[in-house]
């Protein structure tokens, strides 16, 4: 027989008061029909912004590349002793850092250019020749060669110096006894694209050498006037020969900036002039 609930207790509601209205209760039931679609969606957007990524060159494979360059160059005497196999792989390791350079499609930042960079390679004749004539006549030293660019505050173009240091044995310093300087202007043609004008060639910063100045003015003897004035002339001496004037056209050349960074430059010398490759340097004094 069935008892009959007392009519306190069928006085209770029968749905407890923390359940969830019926609208609630639909929204939280139809939410796990809707996580398929969303968790598609999620997928779908990481897998839009990591495939740039994917693709773009990283930091570490741009400096390892910039490693094998500098390693592949390092025993050829900046170009001067490399041999065809050489050269021929030295072409493909500078092809691979530019492959990585952010130089493709953006303009040239003149801010990053500017400043002193030193030659580590080159395959370009007129810069060799250098080499092949301290290579012929001993007593000739060729230093360090740099270029130096003044642009910082400009859009357009600057000033670009090629900076060779030699020397003469036993007349001066070693290894840089004496600056050859040629100067040249240089205007933005396209993103990568410069174009040189060059205006002057200087042989400036005479430093002779121990032996010379005992020559001159020996220390066992009272330096004359005419001695001292000697050494004061060489310490200032600069000769210079403009390379353009009223009637002839200065020489100039189209130049391209493969690749630029914080630390390397590659450059090559449009038609056939060379390729050149530079890390920075500290500022020429």
């Amino acid at each position: 027989m069935a008892l009959a609930a007392p009519s306190s207790l069928r006085r209770l509601p029968t749905t407890p008061p923390h359940v969830l209205s019926p609208p609630c209760a639909y929204r939280l039931r139809s939410r796990p029909l809707r996580e398929p679609r969303l968790c598609r969606r999620l997928v779908a957007a990481a897998a839009a912004a990591t495939a740039p990524l994917a693709s773009s060159p990283t930091t570490a494979d741009t400096e390892r590349r910039k490693h094998e360059l500098l390693r592949a160059v390092q025993e050829t005497r900046r170009g001067f002793a490399a041999g065809p196999d050489q050269r021929a792989a030295i072409e493909e390791a500078v092809v691979a850092v530019e492959e990585r350079g952010a130089g493709k499609g953006t303009p040239l930042d003149l801010a990053a250019l500017d400043g002193t960079w030193r030659l580590c390679y080159t395959s370009a004749s007129d810069v060799l020749v250098l080499f092949e004539a301290a290579e012929r006549l001993p007593p000739l030293q060729v230093g360090q060669i740099y270029q130096k660019f003044e642009c910082k505050d400009r859009s357009d173009g600057g000033t670009v110096r090629n900076v060779v240091r030699w020397s003469i044995e036993n007349l001066l310093e070693e290894q840089e006894g004496a600056t050859l300087m040629v100067s040249a202007k240089f205007v933005v043609l396209s993103k990568r694209n410069i174009f040189l004008q060059f205006e002057e060639v200087a042989v400036e910063n005479i430093k002779i050498s121990e032996q010379l100045q005992a020559l001159i003015a020996p220390a066992i003897l009272p330096r004359s006037f005419l001695s001292l004035q000697i050494l004061q002339f060489l310490k200032t001496f600069r000769a210079q020969v403009p390379v353009g004037g009223p009637e002839r056209r200065s020489p100039g050349g189209l130049y391209y900036l493969s690749y630029l960074d914080r630390d390397m430059l590659l450059g090559r010398s449009v038609g056939g002039g060379g390729v050149f490759v530079f890390t920075k340097a500290q500022p020429l004094t």
